[in-house]
């Protein structure tokens, strides 16, 4: 059995209130722990206490006695109406909440709705979870929740659709006939992704630990712009003086981080290093796990580690589908991004927000240096010519020859510009700040005037 008990009958009422409906919109009250419906064996009484604690957690989130969230319900009626009954047809993916479905609202919006699967790996305390992180976190990388259906024994959710599908659905087993991403997409992905990210990290109060960051979880809109998707599994991180938080291991292989794998022990690094495994997908084209690969190359973090610390060898790291068409010095700092996302020790990966700002400087410089190579920049070829092939060479970032670059040199660069990049971050941020203080001491002077 893979999912908790069902909602009675009152918890349905509270999800699904059917009086004073407004605009289809409800604010759902999820803090009661007799919201619960009461349970017999000691097994479920377990269960029940974990889904409990769960919503006593997010309390955290708004600092008040009570979580209210405003949302839309679904009756299940209404969903099959939109997914025309669940059809072939409409089924778009699936996952470990269950099966998704492309469908239409009666306002003409099209949705994505997710069916939990009974019988699957997630059950009700992962639908609550979404439901409340969805509700209470809002970011442009972070999917939008419209709804949500606890309908007698049924639990759907509601998003908005993504019409480009997952990241990884345009990085790995690609038919023919489709096109594999350009290197600039590639960086801007990862950029958008870590924004998401660092969202969680560092604006949340208390961080949320994402604990689900793979491939199949970002989802991409128009022009590739991505989202996280996927919420079931987070966690709130730390607070206080606390370094981590002990939990069940959940995830997927491949892209959990060794210490969390390990121990239990869960930290904003952690989802540090899981993007440094998707970071490396993306450089690659390779799966986190591939066992169709080669003895030895099977797990993408144990074949490229050993590539990091020889120059002549990050070529080879480049996916073959791009031909060659990438920077090398974009190439030798986004290596070095992903590196040091994924060390073995968490206390040696980078903070999100750095990440944010590297990939943001990479994701603008490429723009930069196609546009200075249109203009007459130089066409070189890889010197090894394997993996990369032959690609653009395009000027250095300080406009000198190039250098003779080990994993160290790329290293020491990037953190050069990230001292520069983030310098003009505070500067900016210091600005904005000194002009919101103004602008509220103008309005505490205007209020007291007018009191």
């Amino acid at each position: 059995m893979g999912c908790f008990s069902c909602f009675d009958s009152k918890e349905e009422e509270k999800l699904n209130p059917q009086k004073d409906r407004r605009d289809d919109r409800k604010e759902v009250h999820l803090t009661a722990p007799s919201n619960i419906s009461r349970l017999s064996s000691g097994a479920d009484r377990l269960k029940t206490r974990s889904i409990n604690g769960s919503k006593r957690e997010f309390l955290g989130l708004k600092d008040a006695p009570d979580v209210q969230i405003a949302a839309h319900t679904f009756t299940f009626r209404e969903l099959a109406a939109a997914t025309s009954n669940f059809r072939p047809e409409s089924f778009i993916g699936e996952g470990g909440f269950g099966r998704v479905y492309k469908g239409r609202l009666p306002s003409g919006q099209v949705v994505a709705v997710k069916q939990l699967d009974r019988n699957g790996l997630q059950g009700n305390r992962e639908f609550l979870v979404e439901v409340l992180m969805l509700s209470l976190l809002h970011h442009p990388n972070l999917v939008n929740l419209i709804g949500y259906c606890a309908d007698g024994d049924q639990r759907l959710l509601v998003y908005e659709f993504m019409p480009l599908g997952s990241l990884e659905d345009h990085l790995h087993d690609l038919p023919p006939d489709k096109e594999p991403l350009d290197w600039n997409t590639r960086m801007k992905i990862a950029a958008g992704a870590a924004k998401g990210l660092e969202y969680l990290h560092d604006k949340a109060n208390p961080p949320v630990i994402y604990r689900d960051f793979k491939s199949s979880n970002i989802l991409l809109e128009e022009n590739f712009f991505p989202k996280l998707s996927d919420f079931g599994l987070a966690k709130l991180g730390p607070t206080g003086d606390k370094s981590h938080v002990s939990t069940r291991v959940m995830g997927t292989y491949g892209y959990c981080a060794p210490e969390y794998a390990m121990t239990g022990q869960l930290t904003v690094k952690s989802d540090v290093y899981s993007f440094g495994v998707v970071f490396l997908e993306l450089i690659t084209g390779r799966k986190a796990i591939d066992s169709t690969m080669p003895q030895g190359e099977q797990n993408l973090v144990a074949w490229a580690r050993p590539l990091f610390n020889d120059r002549r060898k990050f070529a080879k790291l480049a996916d073959p589908r791009l031909q060659g068409q990438f920077p090398m010095r974009g190439l030798y700092q986004a290596l070095a991004v992903a590196s040091m996302c994924i060390q073995e020790q968490a206390p040696a990966r980078p903070l999100i927000g750095d990440v944010v700002t590297a990939l943001s400087y990479l994701a603008n410089q490429v723009d930069d240096k196609r546009n200075k190579d249109d203009r007459g920049g130089r066409i070189c070829r890889n010197e090894d010519g394997a993996g990369g092939g032959s690609g653009r060479k395009w000027p250095d970032l300080d406009g000198g020859s190039e250098k003779e670059d080990s994993p160290r040199e790329t290293a020491r660069m990037l953190n050069r510009d990230l001292d520069r990049e983030r310098a003009v971050a505070e500067a900016k941020m210091w600005g904005e700040n000194w002009r919101e203080k103004r602008r509220q001491n103008a309005q505490g002077s205007f209020d007291g005037t007018n009191g």
